[in-house]
């Protein structure tokens, strides 16, 4: 295979910038389209035919198991599947064999999945990969609609999280985390002091988050409650969290109401 046609699966603007960037590293793979949600999904698949999907499995309306779906495993491209820790989906595509990266993914990672993705499709394992799509479909639970859908259990909320220093991993207990802030397509984490780079944006690490402990108070700012220290209302039309380092932080109009819900459950 000369070229790879790749589509990207994202709801995230953020997430499909960072997936084109990894892409940008090699030069047989070419984006063929973006797509913001299931339906456009399924929509480039028929029309584009790429070779390889890279398919967000959480997002809103028809999710990755979704586009599956209306799609037709038969009829799938290959696929390497991003989920932001499902328990469920990480478990399915082990016993199927199918690619998947998990939020946050460092190139490495990335450039492992693609490989295997290339070997596959120069091996001509189209039928064998549409049988582990049907395989796995067959066992993923319909996604529920409607108002008698159930409520989803609560999610494993991370309460350490793995960072880069220097030539080093370390573990960072999130509790010690007192505020953090959206860069581009990372995210940067205010420790004691210190700055902490995860290249993952704001949205899927606050799904990773317990919201009784965190608080998301503007689109590029979420913060630890427990080291909110006073709320300023500098005028009618502004709101400032302090926290205990001294950090002043814009809250936005439209979460200034959830957090002083948070704030009362908190007292």
């Amino acid at each position: 295979m000369v070229e790879l046609r790749v589509l990207l699966v994202d709801d995230e603007p953020l997430a499909r910038r960072g997936l084109r960037q990894a892409l940008a590293r090699h030069p047989d793979a070419t984006v063929c389209g973006e797509c913001r949600d299931g339906r456009e999904a399924v929509t480039a698949i028929r029309e584009q035919r790429p070779h390889l999907v890279l398919l967000d499995v959480q997002m809103p309306e028809l999710d990755g198991f979704g586009v599956l779906r209306e799609v037709g495993a038969e009829r799938m491209p290959a696929v390497i599947f991003i989920t932001a820790f499902d328990a469920f989906a990480v478990r399915a595509f082990d016993v199927h064999a199918v690619d998947y990266l998990v939020k946050p993914f460092d190139d490495g990672r990335f450039d492992e999945a693609l490989s295997r993705a290339r070997q596959r499709l120069r091996a001509g394992e189209a039928a064998e990969l549409g049988r582990r799509l049907a395989d796995l479909l067959s066992e993923a639970p319909p996604k529920p609609t409607g108002p008698q859908a159930p409520t989803p259990a609560p999610a494993a909320f991370k309460d350490r999280l793995l960072v880069s220093v220097g030539t080093r991993a370390v573990l960072v207990p999130v509790a010690d985390i007192e505020w953090i802030e959206a860069d581009d397509y990372c995210v940067t984490l205010h420790v004691d002091g210190k700055a902490h780079v995860l290249r993952e944006t704001l949205a899927a690490l606050e799904a990773r988050l317990d919201p009784e402990r965190f608080v998301r108070i503007h689109r590029s700012a979420i913060v630890n409650v427990a080291c909110i220290r006073e709320v300023h209302r500098p005028s009618p039309t502004e709101q400032v969290v302090v926290l205990g380092s001294g950090q002043r932080l814009r809250v936005s109009r439209s979460r200034r109401e959830h957090l002083e819900r948070r704030l009362g459950r908190a007292r």
